[in-house]
Order: C-alpha cells, then sequence, then structure tokens
C-alpha cells in the first residue's frame, strides 16, 4: 500500500468510508478529514466532550486500515510518557552484571535500542505501516508538552542524543482533540487544519442513533434525540454526549420500552447523566415543561 492510498481519495469517498465503519460525518468533517491526508497536516479538532472527536480519528483508523496510536494528554504528562524514557532498571542490572568492565563499553550497550521505551509519539513516528496518531484531549497537557508537540509536528523527527535522529519513514496522520478548556498556542493552530465538531442537530442525531440500534423503532429514536436536546439546553454539570444518547437508546430497547414517559425517564434518566443535580433539575424541567 503506498502512502498516497492510506486515506481517502475525495471528501466523497471520506463520507462513504466513514459512514462504512459506522461514523456518519457532515460534510466539513468528511472534506476535513480527506484533506488532513492529502495534504499532510494534522487535524485540530475541536467541541465540547461527547461529540465525536475521538471517535472521528478511531473511525479514520477503521476505514483506512491504518493503525491507531493513542496519546492520551493529561496535568502533568512530561516527555518521557509522550515520546520515550529509558528502562533505568534494566540498565542498572546490565551496570552491575558488567562489574569492572569498560565503562565506555558498558554506557554504548546501556544507551542503545534494547533499553529504549517507545512511548506514543516516537512509536507513531518509526512506524512504517499507515498510522494514525491521536493526541487526545491535548488541552489537558502543560504547554512543554505543546512546546514537545510543535517540534514533532514541523518536521516529523525526533532526536535522541544517544541514538541519533529518528526520521519519519512515513508520516502519520495526526488528529489533535481538544474540549477547549484552554486556549492553545497560536503556533500549535497554524500547523493544523481545523475542524469545530458541535452536538448534531436532532435529524443527525436520530440518523446516528438509528444507524448504531437497527431494533429501535424510529417513533422512540424522536422520543430518544428530542428529550436529549432539551437537556443538553439546560444548565447541566455534564451533557449528554453522543454515545450516552446511544446508550439511552440500547437501554430502552433492552427493556422493550415503546415510548419515552415520565416513567421510562425516571427509571433510565442514569444512563445520560451522572451526577445528582443534573439528575434532579433535569427530571423537574421535563416534567414542567411536559405538563405545561
Amino acid at each position: 500500500m503506498t502512502q498516497e492510498s492510506a486515506w481517502f481519495a475525495s471528501p466523497a469517498e471520506a463520507d462513504k468510508q466513514l459512514a462504512e465503519v459506522g461514523y456518519l460525518a457532515d460534510r466539513a468533517t468528511a472534506t476535513t478529514a480527506y484533506l488532513a491526508g492529502a495534504l499532510e497536516k494534522p487535524l485540530l479538532v475541536e467541541g465540547p466532550a461527547g461529540v465525536g472527536k475521538t471517535e472521528l480519528a478511531k473511525a479514520v483508523a477503521r476505514a483506512s486500515g491504518a493503525e491507531l496510536v493513542r496519546l492520551q494528554c493529561y496535568e502533568g504528562l512530561d516527555e518521557g510518557r509522550a515520546l520515550y524514557e529509558w528502562n533505568y532498571k534494566k540498565q542498572l542490572l546490565r551496570i552491575q552484571a558488567a562489574g569492572d568492565a569498560d565503562w565506555d563499553e558498558t554506557h554504548d550497550s546501556i544507551f542503545s535500542e534494547e533499553f529504549l521505551l517507545t512511548r506514543p509519539l516516537l512509536t507513531a513516528i518509526r512506524r512504517e505501516e499507515p498510522t494514525v496518531l491521536l493526541v487526545d484531549e491535548v488541552d489537558k497537557a502543560d504547554v512543554e508538552v505543546e512546546g514537545l508537540l510543535l517540534e514533532i509536528l514541523s518536521d516529523f523527527q525526533v532526536t535522541i542524543p544517544e541514538l541519533g535522529t529518528v526520521s519519519a519513514t512515513r508520516r502519520p496522520l495526526v488528529v489533535l482533540t481538544s474540549n477547549a478548556t484552554r486556549e492553545l498556542s497560536e503556533a500549535l493552530k497554524r500547523r493544523c487544519l481545523f475542524l469545530h465538531i458541535d452536538y448534531p442537530d436532532t435529524d443527525r442525531e436520530r440518523e446516528i442513533v438509528l444507524s448504531q440500534v437497527p431494533d429501535l423503532e424510529e417513533a422512540l429514536a424522536g422520543q430518544v434525540v428530542d428529550t436529549v436536546a432539551r437537556l443538553r439546553d439546560l444548565e447541566l454539570r455534564k451533557a449528554p454526549s453522543i454515545a450516552e444518547t446511544v446508550d439511552w437508546a440500547r437501554t430502552l430497547v433492552a427493556l422493550g420500552t415503546g415510548t419515552l414517559d415520565a416513567t421510562a425517564i425516571d427509571e433510565t434518566l442514569g444512563v445520560i447523566l451522572k451526577h445528582a443535580s443534573d439528575h434532579e433539575r433535569a427530571v423537574r424541567e421535563l416534567r414542567l415543561r411536559s405538563s405545561s
């Protein structure tokens, strides 16, 4: 498989292939996914939690037959966890076993491939097969990690002082996701294509739910997505994600529920709302609206 054939031939093909693996993309998403591969530029996907940002990267990997390599970002993530580190315990054992041997030889031995622990960024760069590198929730990482990403995304190479420079023989398709909890640097944004994904409208979400839960009646699907849309309009601690909408639909099918009435909502609302305050507000608001 050549590098060009690893991704999508056109926006229409991206739309088709993503749909075949269960990801229903709108036109902007399909076009941007195509361009990320065609232009070999990283794709920064921003939007609320639970709208399908991470799933887009997974779907691109499935649709293209590529391997997914994921770097989950969090506060305190450092270069050793993101890029590479040395197996210090194994190095110490080698030093102890070497005893009084020449130190220069021992040094060269312990700083070799045998003792290198590759982390997601280096793993993705070194792979020769088609690879999707997912840098998930990059806004949660410290600024220092952002600087590391800038260096890697500019040249797709890493310098390991003891081993030399490792350059990508085949550039991975890079997807960075952000929940916009902090502003990312302009330098990082300049290197990326940008895509904002929001919650879908009710027609699109109903289509998604029906594709994921084929046993669901269309009328009940409409009630589910309409109710979820009303919940998202409330000031909740955590609005329901698309995945939770699908889980709710599966729950109702498993229970044999034919209509989403007040009783069904009371009994199953914990599937989509995970905070007591959200649960109380939702029950109160939904009942007030249904009786008005």
